[in-house]
């Protein structure tokens, strides 16, 4: 490779995990001062390739013999693809890092911050201790961490997501490495913090002069961040181009519908479309719905009395002087979709606990059909627990691993006596197993998934398939009411897209009312009737989504809306 050459040389780099190709022959470059942004779906690739970069896979797994890896520093060309072990660990850090997606499963959370960060100018030895606390300090004042002389001594669990994504990236840059690799480095950041992080990143990349490769599922993001863009399917780059033009112009129909699943701000559409949907050569049929059928909807849904009145709810948690939700009151109208965004800290999650009886208000009430929930007993409150369901943020952790699929949506129906089976009561009697397999199998058919999953666990299906068994096991009590906390966060563009309708499908269909907290302001605009505003646990502003995002009235909304 010509010392004079792009930073970062990939050619035909393919990995394979037993007979499944990961990445196929993928060919790229990356010069100094530049960012390289790689889009696509989970099990696109993009994560793989990087890690093969980074020497981070078993070296079986690169299938590819005449790969050429090549990375320029300041005195010439190291050949990855050559590299032992031993050699790599003084490449990583020095003249490569990453910053990875999950900053708390990233950092150990047994030792401080600050070390972990001066460890990596002391395994490089770079600096002496003394030397390496200080500019380990130095650091966490360029990213902006608060008190850094605090955070250094601090353990993961004392800090917020965002403070642990700023260690993250002190760590990576600490040693000022040629190449930066950031791989979904904002993805769990309330829009705040993900834009403060974002800015970062590239600011302290610009003043170090250091190629980027930036990896996302938020395309609105990859328009902003980086000069040249690659787009993956399956483990092949289909399309690769300069950002500006790739945006504006697309040639490959995957990348289209990549563009086309995101909701846009300037008209509502009824159904997003999804990649499937460019398979043909016709491409999506769109309907939109306009302001005067909205406005139409509203004043028959809002017409009818509240399904749930929150009053005055508060939570001061133990030892703390200052409420985590404060005075917060609101309806909730039957068929509606009731919309919550905030920074972190602004009191979404809090509340949300509290309206379904998982932690206790200080003071307040919840009243559904003149009962006040929030005074109801453990014991009480079980048959509530049916109307109101809850779909979480991350789609794996949240369902049990040694679980099947059928075991999981099964117990709640023999909890709360669905089954209509008579004979014994046993949790494998075959005639309550033969009527739960039946509902089981028909509610999988209703979310868009095989029947045939029923058999597997949470680690055998994909991000998007857990994603819809936590759809299934949130309806199979019936509910009236699901709270949505952050359910496609964790969820890239078209599979988004595809949760996305089929929330709106059941509701329409199973008249469900969703409350729905996010921290992706557009997916909020585009899913919600009505939208709450919170910080520091106060509702700041409220009002119809449309009205609200385009004129809003509170300094912390435009804010917040500055962000998009």
């Amino acid at each position: 490779m010509d010392s004079n050459g792009p930073l970062l040389q990939v050619k035909n780099l393919s990995v394979r995990f037993g007979e499944s190709w990961a990445v196929r022959e993928v060919s790229f470059s990356l010069n100094r001062g530049e960012v390289l942004g790689v889009v696509g779906e989970s099990g696109s690739g993009k994560s793989v390739s990087t890690l093969a970069l980074m020497g981070l896979l078993p070296q079986a797994t690169i299938a590819s013999e005449s790969r050429e890896l090549f990375l320029r520093d300041g005195s010439g060309c190291i050949d990855l693809a050559t590299l032992s072990e031993r050699e790599y660990r003084s490449v990583r850090g020095q003249h490569m890092a990453m910053v990875f997606q999950e900053p708390m499963s990233s950092l150990n959370p047994l030792l401080t911050c600050g070390y972990q960060v001066a460890e990596m100018l002391l395994t490089h030895r770079l600096a002496s201790p003394n030397e390496a606390k200080a500019q380990t300090i130095d650091w966490f004042q360029r990213v902006q961490l608060p008190d850094p002389e605090a955070i250094y001594e601090r353990y993961p669990h004392q800090l917020s997501g965002g403070q642990k994504q700023r260690v993250m990236i002190a760590m990576a840059m600490i040693a000022k490495p040629d190449l930066l690799i950031a791989d979904e480095p904002t993805t769990a950041l309330d829009a705040h913090v993900q834009a403060e992080v974002v800015e970062l990143m590239l600011r302290l990349q610009r003043e170090e002069g250091m190629g980027m490769i930036f990896i996302s599922h938020d395309l609105a993001l990859m328009e902003h961040v980086a000069s040249r863009v690659m787009v993956m399917r399956h483990g092949n780059v289909v399309e690769t181009a300069v950002t500006t033009e790739l945006f504006s112009a697309p040639k490959n129909a995957y990348t289209k519908g990549l563009m086309a699943c995101r909701p846009q701000s300037g008209n509502r559409l009824r159904r997003l479309p999804t990649v499937d949907d460019f398979a043909t050569s016709n491409g999506p049929t769109t309907v939109e719905v306009t302001p005067t059928q909205r406005e139409a909807k509203h004043l028959e849904l809002y017409s009818a009395p509240p399904l749930f009145r929150a009053e005055s709810i508060t939570k001061i948690y133990p030892g703390q002087s200052k409420p985590a939700v404060n005075q917060v009151s609101f309806d909730v109208f039957k068929g509606e979709t009731l919309g919550i965004v905030g920074g972190s800290g602004s009191g979404k999650t809090t509340l949300s606990r509290i309206l379904l009886g998982l932690i206790p208000a200080t003071s307040g009430h919840w009243n559904y059909q003149n009962t006040d929930l929030l005074v109801l007993n453990a014991k009480e409150f079980r048959p509530y627990r049916r109307i109101m369901q809850l779909v979480f943020q991350d789609p794996v952790s949240s369902l049990h691993p040694y679980k099947t699929i059928f075991e999981t949506l099964f117990e709640p129906m023999r909890v709360y006596g669905l089954l209509n089976s008579s004979g014994s009561s046993s949790l494998f009697s075959k005639r309550h197993r033969d009527e739960g397999w039946a509902r089981a199998a028909a509610l999988l058919e209703k979310v868009g998934l095989d029947p045939g999953l029923l058999e597997r666990r949470p680690r055998e299906l994909s991000g998007g398939q857990c994603q819809r068994v936590g759809i299934a096991r949130a309806l199979i009590l019936e509910p009236e009411f699901i709270i949505c906390d952050e359910s496609v966060s964790a969820l890239d563009v078209s599979v988004q897209a595809q949760v996305l309708n089929l929330l709106n499908d059941l509701k329409d269909e199973m008249g469900l009312t969703y409350i729905f907290i996010a921290h992706d302001l557009q997916v909020v605009r585009y899913m919600c009737d009505r939208v709450l505003v919170m910080d520091e646990g106060k509702v700041v502003e409220h009002g119809e989504a449309d009205a609200l995002y385009e004129n809003p009235q509170s300094e912390y909304t435009k804010s917040l809306l500055q962000t998009i």
